[in-house]
């Protein structure tokens, strides 16, 4: 895993070549890293998900209204969704817009769960099964394996927890403690923590997402 202190020094070219720009309300943090040429996406992608463990989150799955773009719930607030957010986020990545403006184009074919009667960008990526659909519908889909060595660090992981309960988490540098298998990012009601739990519930859906 890279060092803290490399990866508070990451990312400033790589974010600057987006369009999306940094949110500089006061409820926002600014703490996008700098891509250096010895890093790979996905790698600065898992550490950022580290980063996220050393913030002291409460689970809350209420219904927030955000700013549009780069919205976010109270920062010591959130569920698993948000700690994929966050973690694209720190790239530049926003998922926020990119669900929202793919939800808007094809709305029929993201989940209808919720009986809403249209896209709702407070919400939308906020919610796994509507996350599974942008990743499979950007091309971002791996196949469902029980080899461990399938799962690398920036992959994206869901779960089926039972009693149509998802769940997602992501693929982080650290290894378990037999060494057989990568760690997890997640928040499953105990905040943004590091867990080895790839193979603790059914995987259903495997990820690698780059962005735009």
């Amino acid at each position: 895993m890279l060092s803290r202190t490399l990866i508070s020094l990451l990312l400033l070219a790589f974010c600057s070549c987006r369009n999306s720009s940094p949110d500089t309300r006061p409820h926002q943090k600014s703490d996008k890293l700098k891509l250096t040429v010895h890093s790979t996406f996905f790698e600065i992608l898992a550490d950022s998900a580290m980063i996220l463990t050393e913030e002291k989150v409460t689970y809350d799955p209420t219904y927030y209204r955000i700013y549009y773009p780069n919205g976010d719930i109270p920062s010591d607030r959130g569920v698993c969704t948000d700690v994929i957010i966050r973690t694209y986020r720190k790239l530049g990545i926003d998922l926020q817009k990119a669900v929202h403006e793919d939800i808007t184009t094809a709305f029929n074919l993201y989940p209808q769960t919720w009986g809403l009667p249209g896209p709702d960008k407070n919400i939308d990526h906020r919610r796994v099964p509507n996350l599974m659909t942008f990743f499979t519908r950007k091309g971002a889909s791996l196949p469902v394996t029980n080899n461990a060595k399938d799962y690398l660090p920036g992959d994206i992981v869901t779960w089926d927890m039972g009693q149509g309960r998802p769940h997602i988490g992501i693929v982080v540098n650290e290894f378990s403690s037999d060494r057989n298998r990568h760690m997890i990012v997640q928040n499953i009601g105990f905040g943004q923590e590091l867990v080895d739990y790839l193979f603790e519930r059914p995987i259903v859906g495997h990820y690698r997402y780059k962005g735009n």
